[in-house]
Parts: C-alpha cells; structure tokens; sequence
C-alpha cells in the first residue's frame, strides 16, 4: 500500500525533526552554565591616623617661676624687726635673722596691697604700703626662734604661717616691710584661721 508507506515515512521525519529542534537549544548537547553576578565589593576603608608620640612629643609650657620681690641684707628699723630678728638676710629659699632667727620658706605667690590676708583685712592697711604694691607671699615650712629670746619671735609662741614681703624706695634706700601671719591656711579674704603677729621693717644702706 504505497499511500500508508508515504504517510510513514512522513510522520517519521516530522517527529526526527520535531527531536532536531529539541537538541538545537543546546550546543553539542551541553547545558549553557547560568551566569554568575558581578562581584559587589566595596572599597577598603582608608587607615585610621594613629597618634606616635616618639615621632611628635607634646610640649607643654613650664609654668611660671615666681620671683622674688627683694634679696639682700637689711638692717633692723623698727622694734618689731629689732626683738624678731635682728638685721635680716632675705634669699631665695631661707630668711634668716642677726639673733638666730631662722625661716625656711617657699613662695606661694604674688599679691598686690589690695588684696586681702583674712576678710575685711588688707595687707596695704597693715603693711601702710600702695594698694598696687607688690607683695611677696611665702610660706613658712620650718622656724628657728631667736636664739636668746624664743619668745621674741615674731608670732610668740604660734608657729609663724606665711611671711608677706614688700620693697618700697625711699629715696635710693630700700625700705623692706616683713608681715608675719599666724595660721596654715594660705591667706586671703576666705581664710578662717590667719591673723597678723607683727610688722616688722628693715633698711639697706645707701648705694649698697
């Protein structure tokens, strides 16, 4: 029956075709890989500066150095200073008296006659010096009595606190006012416990 052969044959070739187009997806019979995403990566961040400082020391400013408001040798020109110490000796970091009188000190700072040693008391009132005097304040750290009178000291039998020192020019003399405070606490118009022993002043001699 040649009509049924030709009807074979045809759908023969249409299915090989059909199994043609199926294979023709892929080349050669191998899968096509799926395609793999860009890489997203985000930069480095840059380095923290670490501070060196072996390769940039801090410098820091000294602090002030206070300064003496006079040095020297003075002869006694009032009692108090006569009976307390005698002709005086006033150096960097000891003051010491003819009759055996003897301070070791530290200076604590700078003040002007206005200011204030306890409330209501100004060392300019006491000291009878300018109020923009300058006024050396030291602290007393150890004190050796007169030798043959301790009780002339100049605060008694009290430990001397503070030394306030003045110059004031008389002429071409230097005229050097001592104020002895009794009481530790460094004096100012909120100290509770300073208080004046004595006023004592000294001279130099002319040109000396």
């Amino acid at each position: 029956m040649p009509c049924s052969s030709s009807a074979r044959r045809l759908a023969a070739s249409f299915f090989a075709l059909l199994i043609l187009l199926a294979a023709g997806c892929s080349p050669a019979g191998q899968a096509v890989p799926d395609a793999q995403p860009e890489a997203n990566t985000a930069p480095a961040p840059p380095a923290i500066p670490q501070h060196d400082p072996a390769s940039a020391p801090v410098e820091r400013a000294a602090p002030p150095t206070l300064q003496a408001v006079v040095l020297g040798e003075f002869s006694a020109s009032n009692p108090v200073a006569e009976s307390a110490t005698g002709a005086l000796t006033i150096e960097d970091g000891e003051i010491v008296g003819a009759n055996g009188a003897k301070f070791t000190t530290e200076r604590v700072a700078l003040v002007n006659g206005d200011d204030q040693y306890t409330a209501g008391a100004r060392f300019a009132d006491v000291m009878m010096i300018e109020p923009r005097q300058q006024v050396e304040l030291r602290h007393v750290v150890e004190e050796t009595p007169p030798t043959d009178a301790p009780g002339n000291a100049f605060c008694g039998t009290l430990k001397t606190g503070h030394l306030a020192i003045a110059r004031v020019m008389d002429g071409d003399v230097e005229q050097v006012k001592v104020l002895a405070l009794s009481g530790q606490g460094l004096p100012a118009a909120s100290a509770t416990d300073v208080s004046a022993c004595g006023m004592a002043e000294y001279r130099s001699t002319p040109n000396k």
